[in-house]
């Protein structure tokens, strides 16, 4: 087995089943570190030898060691087997009408990976499409694109279209919805791309009545078509509660402009709650189920999502990444000026 690969499959898996961060960027900087070396020249050194390779530890030179004999690293077999739990009936459904994903980032913004491989693990399961996301420039903390980093990205992006077809990375943007509601990017800008998912990201405890305002601002604009994890809530460690903002009015602008109200799959999100997600179908709004994937592995938390939107009854005509790839583009389209 080449080690670069199992290396990276080592990761891919560790994502997937949501470990910490350290450990999945060891595997990923050890593959990296030997990428360039000639099989040969690694089957020569032992394990010591191994580790005075800068980013490679003690783990990871097993994992080359056995890969090169031959075998399935011992640390890969333990994680194949450990498969994630089955998905209900409703879910199951669900999940195998998704066509592609709306939300996720790259190493760009705050992602772990390059574009490239994102779209590469989206491909391979099964996707038609995937959006590429980053953040905008006010969220400095996650290295949000301003202006020019953006037109340069969407020139990559058209690059890796060209080898990658059909599969189609969407140019996308996960933009700040400011604190007056306007959107964090040029509009000039916004209006190029084929996909953009509106999120609020500071000032999450801000009066009710002013965080409404904000909301219905952006989902008001017309080139907002996705209102990404709307409370903003957390589930995990400290969690963070939901943002309070009159989810019927916010919901029933979003049912009149026509824009998704996301289903995050972040398995600390799982946003909006579940009374939430019922009264955005009872107002008929319709939703797409999103990653808001920051690594490959990631890409397969869908199943959480559509547990999710199983356990409120989601029909599967009201989810918008259900669609084909030219009645998404049609859909997201129909937001424009």
């Amino acid at each position: 087995m080449d080690p670069v690969v199992a290396l990276r499959r080592i990761a891919y898996l560790l994502e997937r089943d949501g470990a910490e961060t350290y450990k999945v960027r060891a595997f990923r900087n050890a593959a990296a570190a030997i990428a360039d070396r000639p099989v040969d020249e690694l089957a020569t050194m032992a394990s010591a030898r191994l580790q005075e390779i800068p980013q490679v530890g003690k783990t990871s030179a097993q994992v080359i060691t056995q890969s090169l004999r031959g075998a399935t690293p011992e640390y890969l077999e333990k994680l194949e087997a450990e498969q994630p739990p089955a998905m209900s009936d409703g879910a199951a459904r669900l999940f195998n009408q998704l066509q592609g994903d709306c939300h996720s980032h790259s190493d760009w913004s705050d992602g772990g990976s390059p574009i490239r491989e994102m779209a590469e693990a989206a491909a391979e399961l099964g996707h038609r499409y995937w959006a590429l996301t980053d953040h905008s420039p006010r969220l400095t903390i996650a290295h949000g694109l301003d202006p020019e980093r953006l037109r340069q990205q969407l020139e990559v992006v058209a690059e890796l279209n060209a080898e990658l077809s059909p599969f189609r990375i969407l140019k996308g943007i996960e933009v700040d919805i400011l604190e007056d509601g306007s959107l964090d990017q040029e509009d000039e800008l916004l209006s190029q791309l084929d996909v953009v998912v509106a999120s609020v990201h500071s000032k999450l405890r801000m009066d009710a009545q002013a965080m409404t305002e904000r909301m219905l601002r952006a989902v008001h604009s017309p080139h907002t078509d996705i209102l990404g994890h709307c409370t903003g809530r957390l589930l995990v460690g400290r969690g963070r509660p939901q943002s309070t903002f009159d989810a019927e009015a916010v919901f029933e602008a979003c049912a009149e402009t026509g824009t998704a109200v996301e289903i995050n799959s972040r398995p600390e999100r799982l946003d909006p709650p579940e009374d939430l997600l019922s009264l955005a179908l009872s107002l008929d709004c319709v939703v797409v189920v999103d990653t808001d994937a920051h690594a490959p592995g990631q890409l397969e938390w869908q199943r959480h999502g559509c547990e999710h939107a199983a356990l409120v009854g989601v029909p599967v005509d009201r989810v918008m990444n259900a669609l084909p790839l030219d009645a998404f583009l049609a859909w997201t389209a129909s937001h424009a000026a």
